[in-house]
């Protein structure tokens, strides 16, 4: 870690109480942090920023840890390790990891993962998404911690996937638009389209 840089509390406390990969997130954060980039905690996990644009989080699953580069699609992946987490991932893409070794056997790679993931944020670059309507930031990381999630939306009609879009980017505040996808989380795990019930209440 270079000297200088900030560990957020809310992160401390997150792998305190981490019942699994503690070890491993330490381990990636200490390579995140020695990179420059500034530590946050959203959407229930560790969230780094360059230039006030989130690049990466820290991810937990069951069966592997991940740094989740939010515009990994962008990233060249000489080493082939990037992978998409669901079916409609157009942006996020995640590097996994299952042991402390095998993060310090990659730790050069990572790091230069890392200062791509940095740069292309630097100079703006932007992914062109389809539906045309922008998938926001809290959804897209919900999307990519949720994979049964991503596969459920992308199997709604484009009608259904763009009302919800809609929906989720209009409130200003990142807290309103989180709790929005929150709530509406069940029934695109359903299969139900944001007004679903109110259209079979009229028939």
């Amino acid at each position: 870690m270079r000297r200088g840089e900030q560990m957020n509390p809310e992160v401390d406390a997150y792998l305190s109480n981490a019942r699994r990969w503690q070890g491993e997130i330490s381990k990636l954060r200490e390579i995140v942090l020695g990179c420059g980039l500034i530590e946050d905690f959203k959407w229930r996990q560790p969230c780094y920023t360059a230039d006030g644009g989130v690049v990466l989080l820290i991810s937990s699953f069951k069966e592997y840890c991940a740094l989740a580069f939010f515009k990994g699609a962008l990233l060249q992946d000489p080493r082939a390790i990037l992978v998409a987490p669901g079916a409609n991932s157009q942006a996020v893409r995640q590097a996994r990891f299952t042991s402390v070794q095998q993060i310090a056997a990659l730790e050069p790679v990572v790091k230069a993962y890392i200062d791509e993931a940095v740069a292309v944020e630097k100079a703006g670059l932007k992914i062109k998404k389809n539906p045309d309507v922008a998938i926001p930031e809290e959804f897209q990381s919900k999307l990519a911690e949720i994979p049964s999630l991503d596969a459920a939306f992308a199997a709604l009609t484009p009608g259904r996937r763009r009302a919800y879009l809609m929906y989720f980017a209009q409130p200003k505040q990142s807290k309103t638009r989180a709790s929005r996808i929150e709530k509406c989380a069940p029934r695109i795990l359903a299969g139900k389209g944001l007004d679903d019930d109110y259209r079979a209440m009229k028939k």
